[in-house]
């Protein structure tokens, strides 16, 4: 099976499963949310231990013998809980009767009525596997790997015929060909990108957005410059863990740890089953639920924890006017730029990336590295928070380099955003810029316009930071000192030289006019609102 047939699968078992959701008054509802989130944990766990299995047991096979008797262990009384001991802690463990083929042959089981069967299935994995899979929440509190699923259902008289229908679902597929496949992977990417599609239109002041693979690609890669051992990775707003999943991968799993804090409680599920589905499993204690500025959960007695490696993609905007206050008395004395102030009309309006950032460079260690996902108004932005932001990562040298992604590629906004590296061990006093606005192609996926890149696309791009190749009009290696002197704009834009060449085409010379245009009216548009502020605090002087 490949990644593209996995990833097709998942939507539409996700979609049938919204189905049977839909039937039973669920649709497009936190509680449908939060079954098949749970749903899918139950899949894929049930897939890796069965897969787990058929490999350990496939070294014993004599010649001519068939490895399905072997499986067959797992649904007949001769299932042994010892099979489970060899297969190491990175597998989940599952009686006999957890397996989804037993529930499957128990729905006409007059015994115990049959979703009551389930949701009590899900408690008991839960329990059997608390010491190793328990979540933990921001007040220490463990929350269990599962939840009852069928007590969403309102009419009470139609939870059994749910349970059976969702268990049919589950049951017609397997994902152990994904396991076969042997290389790393982020299970829950196409999961949580089709769900948040539905579910962000009510999710209030805090909206989740998936970052891309590609995209988590060209982080690690650039990131990670040689082998290490032993290292952290951090991320403050883990979302369901694509960029602490890639990092993992270039990293090697055995080689570091993964702390990572989020506010959803939905995204912390995706999370935590993807360092289960990883090898990763050494990390869960690790993974917090709460809200990482007002209340880090990862400190080192009355500091905040540093980390080797940080990479985040937080959220942009959101209203966090009731926590303003703390925030700007902050115990750990992170905010060294300011807090944003509430704006007038559009408290959701407030740019909480930016204490993000703060946030983020607070928690490198000396030596530390880290990229951010920002939106790429971040880099032009003429005074305020952001400037000083960029000031400290010039000013100290931290800043490595800014790679300006393609508009939409993201699943359901069309925020420009750019790539923010810092390093704090950095030498050399230049920073790479590199202008990837015009790569990729468009696709409509799940009905939004996206942006996708290429393989080629995407080694074009860590190739040219890496190596600091300079391309007319497509990456720049700047000193610090012509940065300052430009008023601390991080724009590649604003460091290329723009000519028209003899050779140059009509259709070339239009691209290179639009972009100057954009840019042009950009700079008008922030020009235009600075003019109302200057208006506005004027007209607001009182005269005696």
């Amino acid at each position: 099976m490949t990644i593209i047939e996995f990833e097709q699968k998942v939507k539409k078992i996700i979609n049938d499963l919204k189905a049977i959701c839909s039937d039973y008054g669920l649709a497009n509802s936190g509680e449908e949310a939060k079954i098949i989130t749970n749903l899918f944990m139950y899949k894929f766990l049930n897939d890796k231990l069965i897969y787990a299995i058929r490999k350990e047991e496939e070294k014993n096979l004599k010649n001519g013998e068939n490895i399905e008797d072997y499986i067959q262990k797992i649904n007949n009384d001769d299932y042994e809980e010892e099979i489970l001991e060899y297969l190491g802690a990175n597998v989940p463990k599952f009686k006999k009767e957890h397996f989804i083929s037993f529930l499957f042959n128990k729905q006409n089981d007059t015994t115990t009525p049959f979703h009551k069967l389930l949701d009590d299935t899900m408690l008991d994995i839960s329990d059997y596997n608390k010491e190793v899979y328990s979540f933990k929440t921001s007040t220490g509190k463990k929350r269990p790997l599962f939840t009852k699923i069928t007590e969403s259902i309102p009419d009470s008289s139609k939870r059994l015929q749910f349970a059976q229908a969702v268990i049919n679902k589950l049951a017609s597929e397997s994902f152990e060909d994904m396991f076969e496949r042997g290389d790393k992977h982020d299970f829950f990417s196409a999961v949580f990108e089709h769900l948040i599609k539905d579910y962000n239109k009510d999710s209030g002041k805090y909206a989740e957005y998936y970052t891309p693979a590609f995209a988590s690609r060209i982080i690690a890669e650039i990131m990670v410059t040689e082998k290490v051992k032993n290292v952290t990775a951090y991320d403050p707003a883990g979302g369901s863990g694509s960029l602490l999943m890639a990092l993992a991968h270039k990293i090697g799993e055995e080689n570091c740890s993964i702390y990572a804090q989020e506010l959803s409680q939905k995204s912390s599920d995706f999370l935590r089953l993807n360092l289960i589905l990883n090898e990763l499993v050494h990390s869960l204690q690790n993974v917090a639920q709460g809200n990482t500025l007002s209340e880090p959960s990862h400190k080192e007695g009355a500091n905040l924890r540093k980390f080797d490696f940080i990479t985040s993609n937080p959220p942009f905007n959101t209203d966090f006017s009731s926590i303003r206050e703390t925030l700007s008395n902050d115990a750990y004395n992170r905010f060294f730029a300011g807090v944003p102030g509430i704006p007038d009309k559009k408290k959701d309006g407030m740019p909480i990336y930016l204490m993000f950032m703060q946030h983020i460079i607070s928690s490198l260690k000396d030596n530390g590295k880290a990229c951010i996902v920002a939106p790429s108004g971040f880099c032009t932005n003429a005074s305020g928070i952001p400037l000083k932001i960029r000031q400290e990562l010039v000013n100290k040298n931290m800043l490595r380099g800014v790679i300006h992604m393609p508009s939409h590629i993201f699943a359901t906004t069309g925020t420009n955003v750019s790539l923010i590296f810092i390093d704090k061990e950095k030498t050399d006093k230049t920073v790479m810029f590199i202008d990837a606005s015009n790569l990729g192609r468009k696709e409509k996926v799940d009905g939004y316009d996206r942006t996708v890149l290429s393989d080629k696309e995407e080694k074009l791009i860590i190739d040219t930071f890496s190596d600091k190749i300079e391309e007319k009009e497509f990456s720049k290696l700047v000193n610090i000192e012509k940065i300052k002197e430009n008023g601390y704009q991080i724009s590649a834009g604003r460091y290329f030289d723009f000519e028209v060449e003899d050779t140059m085409t009509l259709e070339e010379l239009q691209i290179k006019v639009k972009t100057l245009t954009n840019d042009l009216n950009t700079l008008f548009n922030k020009s235009e609102e600075l003019q109302k502020v200057i208006k506005k605090q004027i007209g607001g002087i009182e005269y005696d």
